[in-house]
């Protein structure tokens, strides 16, 4: 297809008001906000959800983990300060490429949804920051965020999705939009989460509570934004069936793979079997049920026969990763009753 995407115009007097008339991609907006008249009506709870989720990374305390990094292990220490590095380049890389994405979305609703996406992802790099300048010295701080120049394993990882972005950004035709979703549906779906599971593993073990606490908090954020790009790709697929032929299909469904065995392998190598409570064998079983998790999710078929279910042995995930059921000391930390919203549980 030769098809070239528009940048939606910010004021235009000629666009359509009708409802029935809205479009992901394509459309005629006349980018007003007009929050009682939606095509794409799971945007509202969404939307709603997340503006309750608002939270402030600076009040949770971390002077405990500040006593405890010192004491981690050597590995324990070289996995938090890699995984901190990855995590902190991806939600940076996704605070500038979701407005970039939003100039050829033209439905407005689904707009305010990807500007609260981008927000969330700024508090995100903002969180990483204040437990490195919390936790390390600026010497270590700079040394970790920047990691990923010396580091050929960590630059692999970022140059996968960001290879994604920029290829929409030179073409920005139907097919690389869709191609940008699915790398974002990998990215919020499948890349975080040995990072996460190793924090939550941290976490059982007795140590580093806070920064378990920030990542708890990032990862209800991360669910909303799975759904997110779940819910854009499903309403593609119903408005533009041409972009899902059984071959890009296949295309979108070995995306998701190729993101599963990067996190396998990025899990061996920060964590492998040299952290006590995980064992790559662990890590390999969780990440391919989330891909299939992930594929089912948009209608395709599993990647991994026999990886349906969540492993037994990974169960502990679930209950550290529910925001809803973290209990903190009241001088230690906010609780989440904070918010005021409850969090998407990720049974996408």
């Amino acid at each position: 297809m030769s098809e070239k995407l528009e940048r939606r115009p910010l004021f235009n007097e000629k666009g359509d008001s009708d409802v029935l008339k809205r479009r992901m991609i394509g459309g005629n907006t006349t980018n007003l906000n007009d929050f009682n008249n939606l095509k794409y009506g799971w945007t509202s709870e969404w939307y709603r959800h997340s503006m309750n989720n608002f939270w402030i990374p600076e009040e949770i305390n971390l002077q405990n983990d500040v006593k405890e990094y010192r004491e981690l292990s050597p590995d324990e220490r070289t996995a938090y300060d890699k995984i901190l590095s990855f995590l902190v380049f991806l939600d940076s890389i996704q605070t500038a490429n979701l407005p970039s994405l939003g100039e050829f979305i033209t439905a407005n609703e689904v707009n305010l949804c990807l500007t609260i996406h981008a927000f969330q992802e700024a508090v995100h790099s903002q969180s990483y920051s204040y437990m490195l300048d919390t936790i390390c010295s600026p010497e270590e701080r700079n040394a970790i965020l920047y990691q990923w120049r010396d580091d050929e394993h960590l630059l692999a990882r970022n140059k996968y999705i960001g290879d994604q972005y920029n290829r929409f950004q030179r073409d920005p035709s139907p097919e690389n939009l869709v191609r940008a979703a699915v790398a974002n549906y990998v990215l919020e779906g499948v890349y975080f989460y040995s990072g996460f599971m190793f924090f939550y593993n941290l976490g059982r073990n007795g140590k580093m509570s806070g920064s378990v606490q920030e990542i708890r908090y990032i990862n209800r954020d991360e669910n909303t934004h799975l759904l997110l790009f779940r819910s854009i790709i499903k309403e593609l697929q119903k408005e533009r069936p041409e972009l899902f032929t059984e071959e890009l299909n296949g295309e979108y469904r070995e995306m998701i793979r190729e993101g599963v065995e990067q996190e396998i392998a990025w899990g061996s190598y920060v964590i492998g079997d040299r952290i006590p409570g995980l064992t790559e064998g662990m890590i390999r079983s969780y990440i391919r049920y989330l891909g299939n998790l992930r594929c089912t999710g948009l209608g395709f078929k599993p990647l991994y026969e026999g990886e349906t279910r969540e492993p037994e042995s990974m169960k502990w995930i679930s209950q550290y990763s529910n925001a809803n059921m973290i209990k903190t000391d009241f001088f230690e930390a906010k609780p989440t009753a904070y918010s005021k919203s409850t969090a998407f549980v990720d049974d996408l």
